[in-house]
Formats: C-alpha cells, sequence, structure tokens
C-alpha cells in the first residue's frame, strides 16, 4: 500500500504560530501528509498580464518558454496557480530567481554554494508558513558536505541537517514539506552504492527532518536505502509519493511505501532521468541523455498495471533536468544544457508543459 499523503481534515497553515521557528524532534509518523503542489499566493512570482515582447538576446520566440539565460539549474516551482510564472534554483549560483515570460527576473535569495561537479544549489522548499516565518529551506553542496539548511530575508543561512556525504557526482537530491514539522530530504548516494546501503550514511536515503531547529543536526528517520544519483520527488494529488533516481545498472521510478519503495518501472537503457512529476493520472519523468518527457500510467488499487512508458516530449528544448507538477495537469521543467547539452542563446530555459492526456485517452 502506498504511505498516505493527505493532509487530516481542518489543517490550515494560515493558522500555525506565528513564532513557530522549528518544532522538537517528533516520534515517528506511520504516514506522511503532502500539502498541494500550488504554492501560496503571498510567495514570489504571482501571475501578470503578458506585456509585448520586449528586444533582446533573451527573448525566446516559443511561447511555452517562461524563463531564459538562467545559469545551469536545480530545483523548480510553480510561482502561481496557472503555472505561468516560475521560482527556479540556479546550481551554480546558489541564487532562487523568480520570473515569467518575458521578466524581469528576481533574485528571491541567494546561498554560498559548492558547484564543483553536480553540487550546488541542489532543491528549495518555502516553509509551509511562510507567510508568517518567510523562511525558505534548500539542499545545498559545501565545500565539506551536502545539507539541509534554512534562510530567513537579511540573515545568512542556517544549518538544519549536515554530514550528507558529498562526492565528484551523485550529489543531486530533493526536498519538500509533507507536513508543517516534517521535511522530507532525498539524498544522492555521493557516488558511493555501497553508501547507499549502508545504514550509518545519510547517502542514498530517503529522509524525514522533524527537528528544524538551527543546529540541533538531530538524526533523522530514515525512510528508505539504497538511491543513487540525480535523485527526485514528486507528490501526486492522489495521495502517493514517487521517488526517480538513476539506480547502479537502471533508471527507476519507485513508489514510496510504509515499508520503503516499490519499483514501479525501470529503464535499463540509462536515459539519465533528471526530474519527475505527478499530476493527471499520470507520472512524468524528464531525462538528460535522451532529451525527452516520457508519461507512465499511475497505479491505482482497480488498475494497479503499470503501461510502458509513452514519449510526451522529444528532444525539443535539449537536456532536461528537474520538473514540477500542478494539480490542473501543468508541469514546469527546467533544461540543463549549459551543464549536459548543447546550450542555445537562451538557454536554460522553464517551460510550462501542458500535460496530455493517458495514453488510453489520447485520440
Amino acid at each position: 500500500m502506498v504511505v498516505a499523503l493527505a493532509f487530516t481534515a481542518g489543517c490550515d497553515f494560515s493558522q500555525q504560530d506565528q513564532d513557530r521557528a522549528a518544532g522538537q524532534f517528533s516520534a515517528n509518523d506511520e504516514s506522511i501528509a503532502v500539502p498541494q503542489s500550488q504554492p501560496p499566493q503571498s510567495r514570489p512570482g504571482g501571475t501578470e498580464s503578458q506585456e509585448p515582447p520586449p528586444p533582446g538576446p533573451c527573448v525566446d520566440p516559443d511561447p511555452a518558454v517562461i524563463a531564459t539565460c538562467l545559469a545551469s539549474t536545480g530545483g523548480v516551482r510553480a510561482g502561481d496557480d496557472q503555472g505561468e510564472s516560475t521560482i527556479v534554483a540556479e546550481r551554480t549560483t546558489g541564487k532562487i530567481i523568480t520570473t515569467k515570460r518575458y521578466g524581469p527576473q528576481r533574485v528571491v535569495t541567494t546561498f554560498p554554494v559548492d558547484a564543483t561537479g553536480d553540487g550546488g544549489l541542489i532543491d528549495f522548499a518555502y516553509s509551509p508558513t511562510y507567510d508568517q516565518d518567510q523562511l525558505i529551506y534548500a539542499l545545498i553542496t559545501t565545500g565539506s558536505d551536502n545539507r539541509v539548511v534554512r534562510i530567513a530575508p537579511g540573515d545568512a543561512p542556517k544549518p538544519i541537517l549536515t554530514g550528507i556525504p558529498k562526492g565528484a557526482t551523485g550529489n543531486m537530491g530533493a526536498l519538500m514539506f509533507v507536513s508543517p514539522t516534517e521535511l522530507v530530504v532525498a539524498t544522492g548516494n555521493a557516488g558511493d552504492p555501497a553508501a547507499a546501503a549502508d545504514p550509518a550514511s545519510l547517502a542514498g536515503k530517503l529522509l524525514v527532518v522533524s527537528d528544524l531547529s538551527s543546529g540541533s543536526n538531530a538524526r533523522p528517520k530514515v525512510l528508505a536505502s539504497g538511491l543513487g544519483t540525480n535523485v527526485a520527488l514528486c507528490p501526486s494529488s492522489t495521495g502517493a509519493l514517487y521517488v526517480s533516481d538513476q539506480g547502479p545498472t537502471e533508471d527507476r521510478i519507485q513508489a514510496v511505501e510504509e515499508s520503503g519503495t516499490k519499483v514501479l518501472w525501470t529503464w535499463p537503457d540509462r536515459p539519465q532521468i533528471a526530474g519527475c512529476a505527478a499530476t493527471g493520472g499520470q507520472i512524468f519523468v524528464s531525462t538528460t541523455r535522451t532529451q525527452q518527457i516520457l508519461a507512465i500510467n499511475e497505479p491505482t488499487r482497480d488498475k494497479p498495471t503499470i503501461n510502458p512508458p509513452a514519449v510526451v516530449l522529444d528532444k525539443r528544448y535539449g537536456a532536461l533536468g528537474r520538473m514540477t507538477a500542478l494539480s490542473n495537469g501543468l508541469i514546469q521543467f527546467a533544461t540543463v544544457n549549459r551543464a549536459y547539452g548543447k546550450p542555445v542563446s537562451t538557454d536554460d530555459r522553464v517551460v510550462r508543459f501542458i500535460a496530455p492526456p493517458p495514453s488510453e485517452d489520447r485520440t
């Protein structure tokens, strides 16, 4: 059975204590609660009316492109409920940028990072009580480790979880809040599959951080082990949580269950899966080497069988990176051409993509 991800009835983030900076380390829960993917309207990047295209080298003629001329990207989030604006991490500069088609770009905050290899500003998440505390959490690479930090306006980043192994490769992971006091962190294997299987290592793990106080570094709960490289998380509005990665022998998409993870599909040809998103009854994965978006049906109790992946986007934007989904069927994905492809003048970019219906519904 897939781990339940729906909030309990009556949960209202706007009513949380405004002074909550971090809760105490809580007892292990038997299920994970995942909020809806739509960001609060108070976050930077709200929808505004489109303006005529301005002149300049960073104007992409493709109307689906909503961000251009970015440094190599990390995590991406929708900036509004319609997906017309975006909030994206520049992995190599440590900047979180909000923008929309034709800009302007605004730097929300900047983290000091070590961007060698595939490290840097890997992913970020807004506090569930962002309206009150203005906190942003990030998974970053430093000179000595990968770590989770938080930052408040005008302040320096504060450590939340340190000591995640750092490697020449295998640093890419992900994070997301599943409740106001629970942060799920997916870590890469730092190029060492043995570390991912080692209970004493934080590499290649799916973790729940419940103590969000600065400097605590309390041992997180381990949900799953054995993750590979370029690990991404994607929650579904159905209440499921999925994780994609590049395993030791194959790329894969897995469902997070109470007992760990369950493999749904594997790609032995190694297309280099870099991101995943779930919406409209489908799970989408983006690939770097084959430059595609692939879709499989989301398993249900009535239909547990997975159909073979369908290509829904093929070699249009180059090497693809992280993705995010809205519940209305929209997807945003970022390119990684500056690091892994052949960049054009407007790379790297974020693209607004309307997810096609499941294969049995296509005409």
